[in-house]
């Protein structure tokens, strides 16, 4: 309990050193996601099924009121609509649009709905419960949606300039005494229209707060693995233009154990102006470095080779590989089991260039022996450089990296490169980083790194180029539910979406 509370203080103190960090100087993102006009237009057909999905298992509120009835001579009528449930309904003119500098602006009109409900009228003459079907035609919304941020990187939602409202409706009674209900059920619907028209906005802008709350829980901070975190906080407020809206993200790497700041500052970069994609996400060189640092660091580029993991399957890749090992016991007399070594001395060196992503590992090998009651001893102790390519992929919602060795050299006096045993020696640990240690590190690096997006929203037809200094990941989106899961946002399932209860006019 004590050692929560402290990692708790000291994450507390780390945001605060970052939040002065960022007022004193420049802070640059170190992701880049951008949703295009498309990915707008893509949002109105997916989020027809989201509401169709929702609509059938909220719990609308009761609709309650009081009418006179002055054709009829009645002072008053009670009624009461409850177990309201939407059959279906229809939007077909629905448009999302981007407002510069402030937001999305959504249109609905000449919507309709099928509502069915139970009814219970009271009045001083009678009372009475059945059920009833309402027709609503002429539905019309508007408002725009302010995206902005807050101190802790969360994204804030507000809705502003809402107006909604319904045009018609039909009361259609069933039951004994349906007929005579009917007769006096154009007279209720001036009165029901007027409630409902007023909980409209009340409803849909509770609907934003408590989605609004929902993103302020969100972890900005995510646990990657055992080595490190991931920040995928905020730096600024949305950047919305005309045709798109961009979100500049931290993506900075932090060790897991170790709350270390990078020695090193993002740069800026610009996203090239497309469009035919729903989403770009530009992931800079930065966000490369800081994983770098953060995994070195935490010290996750630290592999150890026992005898049996080299012979059982080093050798099994490569018949010439057993044949080199042998010669290294040959070479330094083995005469016991030995263990390989391999570190990084520092942190690997990205480079992102028009279309080559490579990744120059410093690193020292080491072969040594270890008997069960004895210290270790140091046979080889080799600085030395690997250069790696690095391909990429984009595999569900990650992005998947691979390395495959470009080039590798010993760090030596320029005057024993040419010595016989020194290259055979380098031919020897090429063989193994490129038989052991890269298959290992490429079954590490099959987890990928997390990409930020919804879920329940899938990335398609997906490309990755890359540019100077940054990766531009073009792709398009695509939604998937499952008829037994209520859509909701990753991380949102146990949270109603609906909070509060509104009523009509209450009965005398």
């Amino acid at each position: 309990m004590m050692c929560t509370k402290m990692v708790q203080v000291l994450w507390g103190c780390f945001l605060l050193w970052n939040l002065y960090i960022s007022s004193a100087q420049t802070i640059y993102p170190g992701i880049k996601a951008r949703a295009t006009q498309r990915a707008l237009d893509y949002g109105i057909q997916a989020g027809m099924e989201m509401i169709e999905q929702m609509v059938k298992k909220r719990n609308i509120p009761d609709l309650k009121g009081s009418e006179s009835l002055e054709f009829m001579k009645i002072d008053y009528v009670n009624y009461n609509f409850k177990n309201i449930k939407i059959n279906a309904f229809s939007l077909p003119n629905t448009s999302l649009a981007f407002v510069p500098g402030v937001g999305i602006r959504a249109l609905i009109n000449h919507g309709t709905a099928n509502i069915s409900t139970d009814w219970e009228i009271k009045s001083p003459l009678f009372q009475d419960k059945g059920g009833a079907d309402l027709f609503l035609s002429g539905v019309y919304f508007t408002g725009i949606v302010v995206l902005a941020w807050n101190d802790f990187g969360h994204p804030i939602l507000k809705l502003q300039n809402c107006c909604a409202q319904v045009s018609h409706s039909d009361v259609s009674f069933s039951g004994e005494l349906s007929v005579l209900y009917n007769s006096f059920a154009e007279p209720m619907e001036k009165p029901i229209l007027k409630n409902l028209n007023k909980m409209l906005c009340p409803i849909i802008t509770s609907e934003v707060e408590a989605l609004n709350a929902n993103l302020s829980m969100l972890k900005a901070l995510r646990k990657i693995d055992n080595y490190t975190l991931l920040d995928y906080s905020l730096i600024s407020s949305p950047e919305i233009t005309e045709n798109y809206v961009d979100l500049n993200l931290k993506g900075v790497f932090y060790p897991l154990e170790n709350l270390t700041v990078t020695p090193f500052s993002s740069v800026p970069f610009v996203l090239p102006e497309h469009s035919d994609s729903m989403i770009y996400i530009g992931i800079s060189e930065y966000f490369f470095k800081s994983a770098s640092y953060a995994y070195f660091t935490a010290g996750a580029f630290n592999v150890t080779l026992t005898t049996k993991e080299i012979f059982n399957h080093l050798i099994r890749n490569s018949q010439a590989l057993g044949s080199m090992l042998s010669r290294i016991a040959e070479l330094y007399i083995l005469s016991q089991p030995f263990m390989v070594k391999v570190l990084a001395t520092e942190p690997p060196v990205v480079n992102l260039l028009p279309g080559n992503f490579t990744l120059d590992i410093p690193a020292s090998f080491v072969i040594f022996t270890q008997s069960k009651n004895s210290t270790a001893k140091t046979i080889v102790s080799m600085d030395f450089v690997a250069s790696t390519n690095v391909a990429l992929a984009i595999l569900g919602q990650r992005l998947i990296c691979s390395l495959s060795l470009k080039s590798f050299y010993l760090s030596l006096p320029e005057s024993s490169r040419s010595n016989t045993e020194v290259l055979r020696f380098e031919n020897i640990l090429s063989s193994i980083l490129h038989f052991g240690v890269l298959p290992l590190a490429n079954a590490k690096l099959q987890q990928g790194f997390p990409l930020p997006n919804p879920q329940n929203i899938s990335l398609v037809n997906s490309d990755i180029e890359v540019l100077e200094g940054f990766l531009l990941i073009s792709t398009d989106l695509k939604y998937k539910t499952s008829l037994k899961q209520q859509p909701s946002f990753h991380g949102w399932e146990a949270l109603n979406l609906i909070s509060g209860q509104w009523r009509g006019k209450p009965a005398p």
